[in-house]
């Protein structure tokens, strides 16, 4: 994916959200051939001229410093992930950070996960590829073991797989929060050609995926509240956290819980009953 595409179709989008009223804008004129600020409004707002802004929005500036960006940032009114995706959007070259080696899910992280017996836990990593996972898991959201290892994908299966919209009722937020995290993922990892590959196939084969990756919307969820459907104990209402591996950035253990004595800690326990043995093992993904 073409970095500087990305950075200049980012802060157009971001632009174009904003209202000038918001901004203290409205005296710049009145009738407007293009949503939300101009390049001229933005760039006084940010402190910067308007030739500066508009090479750096085209993604022809080199080297631009943090605190420019910051006072782009502060223009823009971009929230913490916003902030971090346009700095990673706009590293030179020889800093960005390439893909290294295949993840793999070490013995902290495992054992973490091992002892998540009676919840759904799973881990993901760069791609949103789903690197392991347990029983409860696999008995909720998909049987990752029958899968092809390249498949074992959220984004493909949110948008590839039609029954994603029976297991998330609310399935518009949850397609939505997947292309937002791989949006993230995109600007920690511009020169990806797995990522970039995985981008083509979902916009070739959703329109979902390419309305929503359009959007240029970044946000990393840390926790919240999740629907599912499950075919047999119907709907649970389930808690998530997000939780970071401590040696690598890019993968986290996603945990499902309910609150005691609620339906949906019922619901778990009677899910748990349905556990047979299957053990989630590491993807062997190459980077």
């Amino acid at each position: 994916m073409d970095r500087a595409q990305q950075l200049s179709e980012f802060l157009k989008s971001r632009r174009a959200r904003l209202h000038p009223e918001e901004v203290g804008a409205g005296t710049f004129g009145d009738r407007r051939r293009v949503p939300g600020l101009r390049r001229e409004e933005l760039a006084l707002l940010a402190g910067v001229s308007v030739d500066y802004y508009t090479r750096l929005e085209q993604g022809r500036a080199r080297n631009v410093s943090p605190d420019i960006l910051d006072a782009v940032a502060d223009a823009l009114r971009l929230d913490a992930d916003e902030r971090a995706h346009l700095h990673n959007l706009a590293k030179p070259a020889g800093a960005r950070k390439r893909p290294g080696r295949p993840q793999r899910v070490g013995p902290e992280m495992r054992q973490a996960l091992d002892a998540l017996t009676t919840v759904p836990a799973y881990i993901i990593g760069r791609r949103l590829d789903i690197l392991a996972w347990n029983d409860l898991a696999r008995l909720l959201i998909a049987d990752f073991p029958t899968l092809p290892v390249a498949e074992r994908n959220m984004a493909r299966l949110v948008f590839l797989d039609e029954t994603s919209k029976d297991l998330y009722p609310d399935w518009e937020t949850k397609a939505r929060d997947t292309v937002s995290n791989l949006r993230l993922d995109s600007g920690r990892h511009p020169d990806d050609p797995r990522l970039a590959t995985l981008v083509g196939e979902l916009s070739l084969h959703s329109a979902d995926f390419r309305r929503l990756w359009a959007d240029h919307n970044v946000r990393g969820r840390t926790h919240g509240r999740k629907r599912f459907v499950h075919p047999r104990l119907g709907e649970l209402a389930l808690d998530y956290v997000a939780m970071r591996a401590p040696d690598d950035l890019d993968m986290t253990m996603m945990i499902y819980s309910a609150p005691p004595g609620s339906d949906a800690a019922a619901s778990l326990h009677l899910l748990s009953s349905l556990t047979a043995p299957a053990t989630g093992t590491d993807s062997l993904q190459t980077a």
